[in-house]
């Protein structure tokens, strides 16, 4: 589980200190995270300078020449600095149980943009579907009504219900 998330204020914690020319005690933003290599890119910290090859882009101007900008750093040199009092914290997770049970779901699935899950619990009550009351309402009162009008012995005399457009 990673501990050092992208967009954290982190802290140098090991390495030569600051009045010798290192990064020890400075404090950045993460800009990167690799997590392959366990490094992090810190804002501000552990500069290096790259030599670009010169070159013209389509207007004309010069780039490259000397670059300076930030390289990545192991993360265990690094700690999250506490929002409250700006210093370095170690962080832990708890892991709790969660009592299992249905819940309502109504945010749109993260893998298709733009469709919508149905709910997992949906109320009976009030979206009753028009096709099913009227088949109810057949059988219950109209079924009986052309039994009796027509002398039909049996419920299977009667024409069966059929939905029309």
């Amino acid at each position: 589980m990673a501990n050092i998330k992208k967009g954290d204020l982190v802290q140098v914690i090991s390495g030569a200190t600051q009045a010798r020319g290192g990064d020890r005690g400075k404090q950045g933003k993460v800009l990167e995270v690799l997590v392959e290599r366990n490094r992090v890119v810190v804002e501000g910290v552990n500069f290096v300078t790259k030599h670009v090859r010169v070159g013209q882009t389509q207007r004309g101007t010069k780039t490259g020449g000397i670059e300076t900008h930030e390289a990545p750093i192991h993360v265990s040199n690094v700690a999250i600095v506490d929002p409250k009092t700006k210093k370095p914290t170690r962080v832990g997770f708890r892991e709790e149980t969660v009592t299992k049970g249905r819940r309502h779901q109504d945010r749109p699935c993260p893998f298709r943009q733009g469709v919508g899950r149905e709910p997992l619990m949906t109320d009976t009550t009030t979206t009753t579907p028009a096709l099913p009351r009227l088949k109810a309402k057949y059988r219950a009162e109209i079924l009986p009504q052309l039994k009796s009008d027509f002398g039909f012995t049996n419920v299977h005399q009667v024409p069966a219900w059929s939905r029309s457009s």
